[in-house]
């Protein structure tokens, strides 16, 4: 019931209740000295953690795009679009559509326009299509048909070659011409 070190204690006195709620506190947290700690690296560590990439394996065909805001590896074959933040082609994976991604390592197949922050083709790559890219790689081995555009961003999809709108080009200043210059040369026609 009373322990001799409740006993001997100085200071006030606690009323039964008080004191064997207490007393089942203290038994708690000594059955259990880091469940307090636990509760709380727990909660702060869970949202921290990122997700374990979606892995798409190789005896799997896909028809239709795929989106997530999380990683996608890629080994089976995908025919559709995907955007992801980190996209990995794995070396036995064709994708046939258009790739976005933040991150883009590609070792297998991909058909279609690839638009990236960071792109990487390995030495295993085959890439058929236009790449644009803030920051490239390219491995010795890698076999890439196509055409490579730098852009600032890359990811905005504003244009149809998915690289930030141009102005308009300009027509060449006009030049006053005396009036027996002749026609207008043909290129100078709006057509």
């Amino acid at each position: 019931m009373f322990s001799k070190s409740k006993i001997n204690e100085p200071g006030p006195k606690s009323s039964g209740a008080d004191q064997s709620a207490s007393d089942s506190a203290k038994s708690d947290q000594k059955s259990s000295p880091n469940a307090g700690a636990s509760m709380s690296t727990t909660s702060s560590s869970s949202p921290k953690s990122k997700p374990a990439p979606s892995v798409l394996s190789s005896d799997l065909t896909v028809t239709g795009n795929l989106r997530t805001t999380g990683d996608i590896q890629v080994e089976g074959t995908v025919q559709g679009d995907i955007r992801a933040h980190l996209l990995t082609v794995g070396e036995s994976a064709n994708i046939e559509g258009e790739i976005v991604a933040d991150d883009i390592v590609v070792t297998g197949r991909v058909v279609g326009k690839v638009r990236g922050l960071k792109v990487r083709l390995t030495s295993t790559a085959r890439v058929e299509g236009d790449i644009i890219h803030k920051t490239i790689a390219i491995e010795s081995g890698a076999h890439f048909e196509g055409s490579v555009q730098r852009a600032e961003d890359p990811l905005s999809t504003g244009a149809s070659s998915g690289m930030a709108p141009r102005a308009p080009s300009a027509p060449a200043p006009s030049v006053p011409r005396p009036a027996a210059a002749g026609p207008a040369p043909a290129d100078a026609k709006s057509s």
